[in-house]
């Protein structure tokens, strides 16, 4: 009986990042790069009527404006609520009303069952912007260009609607993205 050998693919064989340069632009293939920028978003429930048709109008104008693809990411993220709950405590200690004490702990109690539950996350938001080049035509330099003329459409447009969007050009923050996402049962479960 011959045993067979199940070979195993590491996470570059899979994963098909060839290369992160320094100005946040990733080459994917040898024909495909990409750019990551990061939404810092506005909360939609807290505006009133007007302010939302407002934004709504300018949603359109982003999506009949970008004539191009782009991928949007979410990532749930478990807060740490530690710091939060060591400053309560401190607080608690140092107050003498036992009414507003018994309503610290209550608050305590309630982070923490919050916590456990895992209902306390937040959520990044991403859009990964991306390039493909033809033949080996496209220098870098018209690669990058295209990816910034990306980049200020889409920042002009969200920025309309009160989004802020940031550019992520250092590595360690794009290391830190895709760690998160191959590393989503981990972040989840903490």
């Amino acid at each position: 009986m011959e045993v067979k050998k199940i070979k195993y693919k590491n996470v570059q064989d899979w994963i098909p990042i060839e290369k992160i340069f320094d100005n946040g632009i990733i080459k994917i293939n040898k024909n495909k790069y990409i750019k990551i920028i990061k939404i810092i978003p506005i909360n939609y429930n807290l505006k009133s009527d007007l302010e939302k048709q407002t934004i709504l109008n300018s949603y359109k104008i982003l999506l009949k404006t970008c004539n191009f693809n782009f991928q949007i990411l979410i990532q749930s993220n478990k807060e740490d609520l530690s710091q939060h709950i060591l400053n309560i405590q401190k607080n608690i200690q140092k107050k003498e009303n036992k009414y507003l004490n018994e309503i610290s702990e209550n608050y305590i109690k309630f982070i923490n069952q919050l916590n456990n539950s895992k209902k306390s996350s937040s959520k990044d938001f991403y859009l990964i912007l991306s390039n493909e080049k033809n033949n080996n035509i496209n220098s870098m330099e018209i690669i990058e260009n295209d990816l910034k003329e990306k980049y200020f459409k889409i920042k002009e447009c969200l920025f309309r609607c009160g989004n802020n969007v940031l550019e992520i050009n250092n590595k360690n923050n794009i290391y830190k993205i895709f760690n998160s996402l191959l590393n989503t049962r981990n972040f989840i479960n903490n």
